[in-house]
């Protein structure tokens, strides 16, 4: 058997050299999934939102968690107690996973061809979602396209407060706002 030996000067260089290398392949993905840390979680909440002339009382839950790609799963729910007693609630829960740019994640709500998870198609009446790290919001956007054209983009800021994260939603419709809620949601863990 034959050994290939490095002069002793060279071997301390090139350890340095290939410790530098998987350093900075391995950062980005570390800081990636550092900035969604602080929202991990489960929070509730609740606020009230006037239609015509009722008021209706929601209460609100989201949980955020980690996924294996250094991505992370959004679950929220909305239950709305009408004035007669009745209630609705609606789960929607949706997977992000980061993209090229930094803070900025795709969602992962059907699998392509390939295997691999992709956006939905506004185009075809399905809404397209991204979310965005920026300071200490999560930021979470909807798109939808009708089929006339017009266009509805749902807004979901998360904003991290003391004892949990403050909810803005926004609902824009043809670049005019029509409907705006708030809430404290406080952490549950």
């Amino acid at each position: 058997m034959m050994y290939f030996r490095l002069p002793h000067r060279v071997a301390p260089a090139l350890l340095l050299a290939v410790l530098t290398c998987v350093c900075i392949v391995l950062l980005p993905a570390a800081g990636r999934a550092a900035q969604i840390d602080p929202f991990l979680g489960a929070f509730e909440g609740e606020t009230e939102i006037t239609v015509g002339d009722e008021v209706l009382q929601r209460d609100l839950s989201v949980t955020i968690q980690p996924a294996d790609d250094d991505g992370f799963v959004l679950s929220w729910t909305t239950a709305t107690l009408r004035e007669d007693g009745q209630s609705k609630e609606k789960t929607y829960t949706i997977a992000f996973v980061p993209t090229a740019r930094e803070g900025i994640y795709q969602s992962a709500m059907k699998t392509n061809l390939f295997g691999k998870a992709t956006p939905l198609d506004p185009l075809q009446g399905e809404p397209f979602v991204w979310a965005r790290i920026e300071d200490d919001t999560l930021s979470v956007f909807s798109l939808f396209i009708d089929p006339t054209g017009d266009y509805e983009v749902q807004e979901y800021h998360r904003t991290l407060a003391e004892g949990g994260l403050d909810l803005l939603f926004r609902r824009i419709r043809d670049g005019e706002v029509s409907r705006e809620i708030s809430a404290l949601l406080r952490r549950q863990d």
